[in-house]
């Protein structure tokens, strides 16, 4: 059974026309059962993600193999159209992936404009444990891949192909979606996922297919390290979801796990991320970011600069779907 909690906003402004209002700091969520191990990760398509992930961590396998198998579940469902295959292309019809994965020693990899293979966070990983880099794109991405056993897939589902021809008839433009797991079609949005093990080693992934119909060439936050994703294996990780442009101009889960090594608990380092997107962003509310904090403790936060946001929590007690507190709430 899933438990949604819902936090509601006690004090209202005005932003452009609507009445909003902020929020109020509040407690970090915390466990109840504090013994390891636990996985979160962001939307309700964690929830199949995390029981992906849980089958390794349930054996005592390593957070970092627990994370990799969590997000390649919505990378292969065609279903979720904003991670893998089945993911919504770009204004030239071309389905481009993003992802990068972390461990606690601070090893990472990414891929950034990566065509034709349907689970970039392995090839991520692989990136990080074969090569001196970090990060590898477009072409140079796709022939490591293929030189390492993965096969050329065809990521455009014919379900997405249609839209997409209805879209470029329509001579429309890009827009930006907010909590588009929201909109009237089976969608998600980014996966960013974290665990730690048994033995409290922390990991974590991201991966997407980036914004619908986003210029070609374009890539978001979620396989920058420090952007999308990042971990400290001596203090603990965070990431993030929404417009990626927002995050990578604060640097938000840098940001956050700075944060929580200065004292804040989880929720308040998302909280504070989010308050340094208000400050600095003016057009701030024309977007939604979600950030989603796992410490070292296992205690876990979240926040958001719109309602709507929520993320999947899995320990050996419990398996909830839990609603983020936002900085702004429609009136």
């Amino acid at each position: 059974m899933i438990n949604r909690r819902h936090f509601l906003s006690k004090s209202s402004l005005v932003l452009g026309g609507a009445m909003i209002a902020p929020r109020v700091f509040s407690n970090s969520y915390s466990v109840q059962n504090e013994s390891f191990p636990i996985v979160i990760s962001t939307w309700e398509h964690g929830i199949p993600a995390n029981e992906a992930a849980w089958k390794v961590l349930a054996g005592g396998g390593h957070s970092l193999d627990a994370v990799e198998a969590g997000v390649r579940v919505p990378e292969g469902d065609p279903n979720v159209i904003t991670v893998g295959k089945g993911g919504i292309p770009d204004a030239s019809g071309k389905v481009t992936l993003d992802a990068c994965i972390m461990d606690e020693k601070g090893r990472a990899g990414s891929v950034t404009y990566l065509q034709h293979i349907v689970h970039p966070v392995s090839v991520a990983r692989l990136v990080m444990e074969k090569t001196p880099h970090v990060m590898l794109s477009g072409k140079g991405a796709l022939k490591f891949a293929l030189e390492n056993g993965f096969k050329k897939e065809k990521l455009l589902t014919s379900e997405r192909k249609k839209h997409w021809k209805e879209w470029k008839k329509e001579n429309a433009k890009f827009s930006n979606k907010i909590n588009i797991e929201n909109i009237n079609e089976d969608n998600h949005d980014t996966i960013g996922m974290l665990a730690i093990d048994k033995d409290g080693r922390l990991s974590g992934a991201c991966t997407t297919s980036g914004m619908g119909y986003k210029l070609p060439g374009r890539v978001g936050d979620s396989p920058i390290i420090g952007a999308g994703l990042f971990v400290d294996g001596e203090v603990g990780g965070a990431v993030a979801t929404g417009t990626g442009e927002l995050v990578m101009k604060t640097l938000g889960t840098f940001l956050v796990v700075e944060l929580m090594r200065n004292g804040m608990s989880p929720q308040q380092a998302c909280e504070e991320a989010v308050r340094r997107i208000v400050q600095k962003i003016p057009d701030y509310g024309k977007h939604q970011i979600g950030y989603l904090a796992l410490n070292t403790k296992g205690e876990n936060g979240s926040f958001c600069i719109r309602p709507g946001f929520n993320y999947a929590l899995k320990t050996a007690d419990q398996t909830e779907l839990i609603e983020a507190e936002a900085w702004l709430k429609k009136l």
